[in-house]
């Protein structure tokens, strides 16, 4: 484990002690579970905005954002992002997906 400490304004500070109160955890704890969820979701945002710009394929976005490629089609589905693909690429991604399912 790694220690890291920061500043943050006094408002979010209440915020999380509000988060905690609610979740019946210590603070360290409210703290560790939002900042897992905001990587995660940063990591989805991030794979989603190089995939739409053409950088990376939909697989490899599947890849970066750390989810199998069912659910990055879903959360692109959701968000009514173009897919930026040809049909045989997506096949082809698709069958590595079902091969790695199994």
């Amino acid at each position: 484990m790694t220690i890291i400490t920061t500043r943050v304004p006094e408002d979010l500070a209440k915020e999380v002690e509000r988060i905690a109160q609610a979740e019946a955890l210590d603070k360290s704890t409210t703290i560790k579970r939002l900042l897992i969820q905001a990587v995660h979701t940063w990591k989805i945002d991030y794979a989603l905005r190089l995939y739409q710009e053409g950088k990376i394929s939909i697989g490899r976005a599947a890849e970066t954002a750390g989810i199998s490629l069912w659910e990055l089609i879903d959360t692109i589905v959701k968000r009514k992002i173009p897919l930026q693909t040809s049909r045989e690429n997506l096949e082809e991604d698709l069958k590595t997906a079902m091969a790695e399912s199994w």
